[in-house]
């Protein structure tokens, strides 16, 4: 599983341009991506598209070649293959049939925003990749976001960063955000500011609504003691399938002794990963 750039070349690791350099075949997201870039370090390999849409499909020809003898890399377009790229589903077949699976580690958008975030508050971080498209999923999938103390750290497109933007302003409002856009290419930028300013900042110039954005949602004050207990989280699980939502989270905190507002944000994040699955 290669790690690609997710913009400047540059970034490819030594590691990784040693594997393609020896690997039979090379499975990837989009050809076309993954064939520029064998050929900036001038390498020809043969390609299979294994995307979202016949990972399934595709990991059943990895997994002849793998029992020819064949070496096989992966990569997805940008980034560590498997987040928010396909790759699991790969993963999970190739283990399943005994065969190993190597990780070759590199650029990440996800630790590369957080390293510039400066979010000193943080106790670890939630990964949450991009948020439902639209319709009530994704409102109640941001709102959720604004009601957890911990560090989160979003993907989001250009087209949608406006809805995101007018949510948080109103349900995050003073909580400080890291916005970072085109990482590692020509106009990358970062800024930090308050949820509030997010949508000014915006509007104040129509580049910066270009580009693929990586948002660190900072942890709050109250992240170190806003944690519940096993006891809390299995209490609640229960109460929300007789009682409506805030009923539940108040029935639960006082069984349990956890904090109210850290099970309100805990079952917000089960109904959205809920609305998700169906």
């Amino acid at each position: 599983m290669v790690a690609t750039p997710i913009g400047n070349l540059a970034d490819l690791s030594l590691r990784a341009l040693h594997v393609l350099a020896l690997v039979d075949l090379v499975a990837c997201e989009d050809s076309r991506v993954t064939r520029q870039l064998l050929h900036h370090f001038a390498l020809d390999r043969p390609l299979l598209p294994l995307h979202r849409h016949n990972e399934r499909e595709a990991a059943a020809a990895v997994l002849q070649q793998l029992a020819r003898g064949s070496r096989v890399a992966y990569a997805s377009d940008a980034g560590t293959p498997a987040l928010s790229d396909p790759g699991a589903a790969l993963v999970r077949a190739v283990t399943a049939e005994g065969f190993r699976v190597v990780p070759i580690p590199g650029p990440s958008a996800v630790t590369a925003a957080l390293s510039v975030a400066g979010d000193a508050t943080g106790c670890g971080f939630r990964f949450c990749g991009f948020a439902p498209h639209r319709g009530p999923e994704r409102l109640r999938a941001l709102q959720a976001a604004c009601a957890s103390a911990d560090t989160q750290v979003w993907f989001e497109a250009p087209h949608r960063i406006a809805t995101l933007a007018a949510t948080w302003a109103v349900h995050a409002g003073a909580r400080r955000l890291t916005v970072c856009r085109e990482l590692s290419k020509q106009f990358e930028s970062v800024a930090t500011m308050t949820a509030s300013e997010l949508p000014a900042w915006l509007g104040a110039d129509p580049q910066r609504t270009r580009g693929e954005f990586v948002l660190v949602l900072h942890a709050t004050t109250e992240a170190a003691g806003t944690e519940t207990d096993a006891a809390g989280a299995h209490a609640l699980e229960i109460l929300l399938t007789e009682l409506p939502l805030k009923q539940a989270v108040s029935l639960a905190s006082r069984i349990s002794g956890s904090s109210r507002k850290a099970l309100y944000a805990l079952a917000l994040r089960s109904r959205a990963d809920d609305d998700a699955g169906r």
